[in-house]
């Protein structure tokens, strides 16, 4: 269909003296503001993406995804990564709405994708116990790179970089808590780490020698990794604590219905999600060091 083009309108018809200027101020300050409001937008839930290099065996070259938050100066940062699955779409979405949440607390955060490189994504690391053996070692690797990433940046406080794994990253944060894998790495580590339905295995044991302060949460509904072995983690060195969340599955903090996947049952918890967030949050702050007396 072909439109009809609109009459021009006369000289008469348009607004004309005092009426007419504040009709063109208004239509400016309407255009301002909208710059204003969108760059304001940018800045608060933009990401940038980076790559950065594991030191392991492999040398993979990892893509991650880094917030800041809209602070001056040097600020604390923490290191997300996904569990067994990847940056599958819910997955994404999740670690990306920590990112905001946290990035709009005051912290740098690196959402960190340990798959894609190694074409493991998708959910292919899942179904074997093999895979997801190999994958917390070269992940413990990649956190350690990101540890190291993180504190070689200017806008970020050394001092205070926490590591966030979900499921098999939630066993690489618990791993990168003990003494002995700080020690692997040079004796640095990071400031605390929060464990979200981690294979409670991963530690090697129940008694732990800690370099990092540990916070561990989980579900009551978990039958995939069920979180009793935490409960029974006694912590030295470091203070430890775990937290179950009785109606809450597997994958509680994705937002997927109850389902069984593999077998196990998964699913969104939407009380424990937002458990999750206070208690992650309320961890950190209390952990943070002083860096007036700090060294970087």
């Amino acid at each position: 269909m072909i439109e009809q083009s609109c009459p021009v309108h006369s000289r008469s018809a348009a607004p004309t003296g005092g009426h007419a200027i504040a009709k063109r101020f208004f239509v400016i300050l309407a255009m301002v503001m909208s710059l204003l409001v969108a760059k304001q937008a940018s800045a608060q839930g933009a990401s940038q993406q980076i790559r950065l290099q594991s030191t392991a065996s492999d040398r993979a070259v990892l893509t991650a995804r880094l917030h800041r938050p809209n602070t001056r100066g040097t600020a604390p940062a923490v290191v997300l990564m996904h569990g067994c699955g990847g940056w599958q779409p819910e997955v994404l979405a999740s670690l990306e709405d920590y990112a905001r949440f946290l990035s709009g607390n005051g912290f740098v955060v690196l959402n960190l994708d340990s798959f894609s490189a190694r074409n493991r994504a998708g959910g292919r690391v899942c179904g074997s116990l093999g895979e997801l053996s190999r994958a917390r070692e070269y992940r413990t690797h990649d956190a350690f790179a990101a540890l190291h990433f993180l504190r070689s940046q200017s806008f970020v406080d050394a001092n205070n970089v926490f590591l966030v794994g979900q499921s098999n990253g939630g066993s690489v944060a618990l791993i990168s808590a003990l003494s002995r894998t700080a020690s692997r790495f040079g004796g640095e580590g990071f400031r605390g780490v929060v464990a979200l339905y981690p294979w409670c295995g991963a530690a090697g044991g129940t008694r732990l020698d800690l370099h990092s302060p540990v916070l561990v949460l989980g579900g009551g509904q978990d039958d995939w990794v069920p979180p009793d072995q935490c409960s029974r983690f006694r912590g030295r060195g470091q203070e430890l604590s775990v937290r179950i969340y009785p109606h809450a599955a597997h994958s509680y903090d994705l937002r997927i219905p109850v389902q069984r996947y593999l077998g196990n049952l998964v699913g969104y918890n939407p009380q424990a999600a937002a458990a999750t967030r206070t208690e992650m949050l309320a961890f950190f702050r209390r952990h943070i060091a002083d860096t007036r007396t700090a060294t970087r």
